[in-house]
């Protein structure tokens, strides 16, 4: 499997992380263990996970799973979030110095080591002063607790703002972002993602597949049953149902999905996860499994390499609109006479 810096930093990781939500929740401990094991047999070095994944538990059986394969553990990049509440009281939640030293200290322990490769702040948080949380941050660096710190589902203008905050303090800037993208959810590439470049930071995508639409085991006007995320709950989120049977432009970037799949006689999953892995800013996309089965699918994007024809395809069909302000005609008319007016 291709390898890839991690962001701006000189840490290698695989182009494919996995993801580890359904540990402990949609996979019991001795099913994660073999998708861990089948993970890192197939060349992926990078697991994801959070403090509030199945309230620590997914922290938990990758801590074991590390304890008995200590050779591969070695060769592993750790990353885990903090932010979520994990207790009742008004100081269990949020990205404060006190919060963010009990959640460290807590996910050492679930995850049964002394550091963690990637540190990142799972949400935004607006109550509490960035340099406040910064400065925390470079401490846990200086302190060997942590290498990195990246940010997740973060806005364009909030991971701005801490990049120079933290460059004005002479401390270390984050090197990651990871943020939901797919090719049903594109609108990141507004300001996040010139944002991510402009500061060196490596996209870590969530979702690659869009909650499963990607894979295209749903068909327009047949409501989804069985055990699937939306056969269990049709409305759920911004998954739901409803809203993306009604968008024409899901059902005809799926055409096109499974229209290059059938091209490399790939899944359509698989073409998803190449698209993902090709934009610009890319680290590493994060995957995840409810069995071996699932993720041997997913692995297998690592081998098709789409052409430029091919991305081309995709990226027309799946454009994100900009149709209001300020990215659509509107915008742009006012940003011209801005200009014409030197306003």
């Amino acid at each position: 499997m291709e390898h890839r810096l991690l962001g701006h930093s000189g840490t290698s990781v695989s182009v494919q992380t996995l993801g580890t939500m359904t540990f402990g929740a949609e996979a019991d401990e001795s099913a994660s263990h073999e998708i861990i094991t089948a993970y890192v047999e197939g060349g992926g070095n990078m697991l994801d996970t959070a403090d509030v994944y199945s309230r620590g538990v997914s922290e938990e059986i990758i801590g074991r799973w590390l304890a008995a394969h200590p050779t591969e553990a070695d060769q592993v990049v750790i990353a885990t979030k903090g932010r979520a509440a994990m207790g009742e009281g008004p100081n269990d939640v949020g990205l404060s110095r006190r919060h963010l030293r009990r959640a460290l200290d807590a996910s050492l322990r679930r995850l049964g080591v002394e550091h963690i490769d990637l540190y990142q702040m799972h949400a935004f948080d607006a109550l509490t002063p960035l340099e406040e949380t910064l400065g925390f941050l470079a401490e846990a660096i200086a302190s060997g607790k942590i290498s990195y710190y990246g940010f997740s589902n973060y806005l364009g203008w909030q991971l701005t703002k801490a990049v120079h905050l933290a460059r004005s303090h002479g401390w270390p800037t984050p090197v990651t972002l990871q943020p939901q993208y797919n090719l049903l959810v594109r609108d990141i590439e507004h300001e996040i993602v010139p944002a991510s470049l402009d500061a060196g930071m490596g996209l870590l995508p969530w979702s690659p597949l869009a909650g499963g639409w990607l894979s295209g085991k749903y068909e327009r006007d047949v409501t989804p049953t069985g055990a699937t995320r939306l056969g269990e709950n049709p409305q759920r989120g911004m998954e739901a149902w409803e809203k993306r049977n009604a968008d024409e432009r899901t059902w005809d970037t799926l055409d096109v999905v499974r229209a290059v799949a059938d091209a490399h006689r790939a899944s359509p999953s698989q073409v998803a996860l190449a698209w993902a892995t090709a934009q610009p800013a890319v680290t590493s996309v994060i995957i995840g499994a409810r069995t071996v089965e699932q993720l041997h699918d997913n692995m297998g994007a690592s081998g098709i390499e789409l052409s430029d024809e091919e991305l081309t395809r995709l990226g027309e069909v799946s454009a994100p609109t900009m149709d209001d302000y300020p990215y659509g005609a509107a915008g742009i008319r006012q940003r011209h006479r801005a200009v014409v007016q030197g306003t």
